[in-house]
């Protein structure tokens, strides 16, 4: 074994190309003092450390979604709630820089609205924002209840059933939640905006974006489902978006998708939480370094690396 090198991470241990750790691990780093250059093994084979190369990244990046606008009124009196809006959506490809720490941010869903101690029309509360590679994807706005317009964001919010106007969007993130209307029978609130469509009134939540940057068609950021008066729900949008709780319980959008939040009504005084976020990093395998945190799910897609950040973390390039 040849000579230690100091270098900035620290002592590294150094080795001949023959005499590399017979049962490596992944991320693990020496001196090669055959071919006189850093390495590093990234759980397949051993790589040499190029500082400053650049190479693509393609990348999914959803933010939290928001959640549904909630009635505490008892049964046959309140309106329906507003369904919220899926978090924002962005993918495509980024060159990243050998050597580099790339933070991830993984957006919380918005906080479903429970029972109050008084008789109420409540707003939901927005997703959390979703960051990596140097991009942020934006909360979906709240689903609105009564005479509030929708709330802003990624996606935005559906409005309250007496509120004609649902909350915007992002540009290049989602689209706008429905309205609601509270002049006619039965008075419905507006669903939530999806990634891949606008909410609308008396309907289901808008629907999401199919993405296979894991090898698989899975689609992501629906819109949440609202209610109407007569104790109608509404479906949530294909991408997580949870149900709308008319005359029963509305449902959470899904885990991990930026699904939108079941706006609640007629019967139901919890509106449903908004999904949270997800960040996903695919990489050639040839240059994957396997320095990560957070724990991500790794998998292989074809000749690339695939990071699926559920939680808050890193990765070294």
């Amino acid at each position: 074994m040849g000579k230690s090198r100091k270098l900035s991470q620290g002592v590294l241990l150094s080795w001949t190309t023959a005499g590399r750790p017979a049962s490596p691990i992944a991320g693990q780093q020496g001196y090669n003092t055959t071919l006189n250059a850093l390495e590093y093994y990234n759980g397949t084979l051993w790589q040499q450390v190029v500082s400053n190369l650049a190479y693509a990244a393609s990348y999914l990046i959803v933010a939290g979604g928001g959640s549904g606008g909630a009635s505490t009124y008892p049964q046959n009196v309140g309106g329906g709630g507003g369904g919220g809006g899926a978090g924002g959506l962005l993918t495509g490809s980024a060159n990243i820089i050998s050597g580099t720490t790339y933070s991830v941010v993984v957006g919380a869903g918005g906080a479903g609205i429970g029972a109050g101690t008084s008789s109420q029309y409540l707003n939901g509360n927005a997703g959390s924002n979703s960051t990596a590679l140097g991009l942020t994807a934006i909360g979906g706005g709240y689903g609105a209840q009564a005479n509030n317009v929708g709330g802003a964001g990624g996606s935005g919010g559906g409005a309250g059933w007496n509120s004609g106007t649902g909350g915007s969007a992002t540009a290049g993130q989602g689209y706008a939640g429905g309205g609601g209307q509270g002049n006619v029978s039965p008075y419905y609130a507006g669903s939530g905006g999806g990634a891949g469509a606008a909410g609308t009134g008396n309907s289901a939540g808008g629907v999401g974006v199919s993405n296979s940057i894991t090898g698989s068609a899975v689609f992501y950021a629906g819109g949440g489902g609202a209610t109407d008066m007569s104790g109608v729900s509404k479906a949530g949008g294909n991408g997580g978006g949870g149900l709308g709780g008319g005359g029963g319980t509305a449902t959470s959008g899904t885990a991990n998708t930026g699904g939108g939040g079941g706006g609640s009504g007629y019967g139901s005084v919890n509106s449903g939480s908004g999904g949270s976020g997800v960040v996903i990093i695919s990489v050639p395998t040839a240059n994957y370094t396997g320095l990560t945190t957070g724990s991500p799910t790794i998998t292989t897609n074809g000749a690339n690396t695939v990071m699926k950040f559920t939680a808050s973390g890193t990765y070294t390039a």
